[in-house]
């Protein structure tokens, strides 16, 4: 899976997704402050997913339509550290292998996927 992190992932979850053999490209290395739409517009180019705290990629994936080949998933679960919000994530990013194509959300106990318009 590939993977474009969004800068409002913490280091920790990178490295780990990295570990674990996603090819995970974030934005806080490669492009600090970027505005979303330019975050999305990568994902696209590079063929990657989004993994995000920020709520507007769901607005933005919507009205933009993403190609099948891309998807955003926003996550908006809590843990009490950083090792255990790390954990969570790499268990539901492992859990699945569809998440192309769609604009996912993901809370603690709950992932409701929409498929996205595809251009």
């Amino acid at each position: 899976m590939r993977i474009l992190a969004d800068q409002n992932i913490p280091r920790q979850t990178v490295d780990a997704l990295r570990l674990h053999g996603y090819d995970v490209t974030w934005i806080h290395e490669d492009m600090p402050g970027v505005p979303d739409t330019v975050v999305l517009e990568r994902a696209q180019q590079e063929q990657r997913s989004v993994l995000t705290f920020d709520k507007d990629f769901g607005h933005l994936a919507m009205r933009q339509g993403v190609p099948a080949s891309c998807g955003v998933i926003l996550l908006r679960i809590e843990a009490p550290s950083s090792v255990e919000l790390t954990k969570n994530i790499l268990q539901i990013i492992e859990s699945r292998s569809d998440w192309a194509g769609h604009f996912t959300v993901i809370k603690k106990n709950h992932v409701r996927m929409i498929p996205l318009n595809r251009s």
